[in-house]
């Protein structure tokens, strides 16, 4: 394949599949040239704003995330934000290949009554909050002794764990310090987490669900009444190593009893949400259905309902693609409509576009699954590369990188690159250092810009 110039790709969201995606891309035999456009100031996506502070062992995901896009041969825009900084005609004029990789941060529905009622909230969203995120209140109402949390996957974990941990043991992490104040002034004493099937069938990774146990002068509790085994159960338990981690673990909680610690997370297996009750607008408890399950690791109600009595509930069911306006969207799978990475509208391939990571194929698997899943994307690039020359609308002049670049600052847009970022990453470190922490997170978004361009 020859060209006078090289193929130039935007790369859509610089969390870890839009950056493995880029990698992966510069090592074709294409000659490339990448720019991964990024809506916040700061790049990394989800391992910045979805990892928990208190697992600073996932979030060196960073440290590889880094040495891609420190390189020099993948150029970063962040801080612009794609259907209103620029424009898909503007995508389609300055690129010949467009790649979403925005991933899924909003919270999937749980369409059971009670659902809007005043403290009752998505997991993701409150994530986001004690992360630091931009573009979210700096405040949360934390007024509520017992708390539900619907869910038995990592994230559930967390919302659980940041919940119930006292705050004098997250101060030597990166959390923001105005989510440290709240939480210092929060009176939880228990959070119930609540699966609608066994304990084989829970998503809790082995580690995370160790680490629960930890967690100073917080009791983890299970109750025996709660576990069930069916046929189905018992084969993956054999078969999978993690169902086999994760089950041993809960049942010799099951033997523990309690040490009298001031805060509780409870573990509730079997049990499905059906209402959230409330009085005066206001959250008040949760009733759960009984379940049992069917032999194949499936479950069914009995009709037996109990009520807990809480003041806050958060749904931790999954996370929902967020459509961008123009293009095909999978409403009921939350996912950009593709074939294998390829963005089709109504099964017709859309020439140029694609997709991969979350926005993909949805909301699930780690790391390792977001590497594969971008090497089918670029694959399939790859081989549409020579259709792609073929089909540009501009030659090399209107490719230029600068272009976009200078269409960017024309508009008044504060283009956070590479080096701008390293800026305000040496300043969090630096602040952390002087307070004995990992990182001071700076959280407004325009004080983050202000500090990368040396505005202050």
């Amino acid at each position: 394949m020859t060209s006078e110039r090289p193929l130039r790709v935007a790369i859509i969201g610089a969390g870890p599949a839009g950056t493995y995606a880029a990698d992966i891309l510069s090592k074709t035999e294409l000659q490339v040239s990448i720019d991964i456009i990024e809506r916040l100031p700061a790049p990394f996506g989800l391992v910045r704003y979805g990892v928990a502070p208190d697992h600073p062992r996932i979030k060196q995901i960073i440290v590889a995330l880094a040495n891609v896009l420190g390189r020099g041969d993948i150029r970063l825009l962040a801080n612009v934000n794609v259907g209103t900084d620029l424009t898909l005609k503007d995508l389609e004029e300055h690129y010949d290949a467009v790649i979403y990789a925005t991933g899924s941060f909003r919270d999937a529905n749980l369409n059971i009554p009670g659902i809007d009622l005043e403290g009752s909230y998505g997991a993701a969203d409150f994530v986001s909050w004690f992360d630091g995120h931009p573009d979210v209140p700096r405040t949360w109402p934390l007024d509520a002794k017992e708390v539900a949390v619907f869910g038995v996957g990592n994230v559930a974990l967390d919302v659980a764990r940041i919940l119930a941990k006292h705050p004098k043991d997250l101060a030597p992490t990166e959390i923001p310090s105005n989510v440290m104040e709240i939480l210092e002034n929060s009176p939880v004493t228990d959070v119930h987490i609540f699966g609608r099937r066994g304990p084989a069938q829970v998503k809790f990774s082995p580690l995370e669900l160790r680490e629960l146990g930890h967690v100073p002068d917080v009791d983890v509790i299970v109750y025996p009444e709660d576990f069930d085994f069916d046929e189905g159960s018992m084969e993956l338990i054999e078969s999978n190593r993690q169902a086999k981690q994760v089950t041993k673990t809960l049942t010799d909680w099951t033997l523990k009893e309690p040490t009298g610690a001031s805060r509780r997370i409870h573990l509730h297996f079997l049990q499905s949400p059906h209402e959230i009750l409330g009085e005066d607008g206001k959250v008040t408890g949760v009733r759960v259905e009984r379940t049992a399950l069917q032999g194949d690791g499936t479950s069914k109600g009995t009709g037996e309902f109990i009520d807990y009595p809480v003041q806050a509930v958060y749904r931790a069911v999954g996370y929902y693609g967020t459509e961008i306006p123009g293009v095909p969207f999978d409403d009921a799978k939350g996912v950009i409509a593709n074939e294998a990475g390829r963005v089709v509208n109504n099964g017709d391939v859309v020439p140029g576009v694609y997709a991969t990571g979350w926005i993909k194929r949805g909301p699930v698997g780690l790391i390792g699954h977001t590497k594969s899943d971008a090497s089918e994307t670029i694959a399939n690039l790859v081989e549409d590369a020579d259709r792609l020359y073929a089909e540009s609308k501009a030659g090399a002049e209107q490719r230029s990188p600068d272009n976009i670049l200078r269409l960017l600052v024309d508009r008044g847009v504060d283009v956070v690159q590479w080096h701008d970022w390293e800026v305000l990453d040496e300043h969090e470190l630096a602040l952390g250092e002087a307070a004995g922490r990992q990182r001071v997170k700076v959280v407004p978004r325009e004080e983050m810009t202000n500090i990368a361009l040396k505005r202050n």
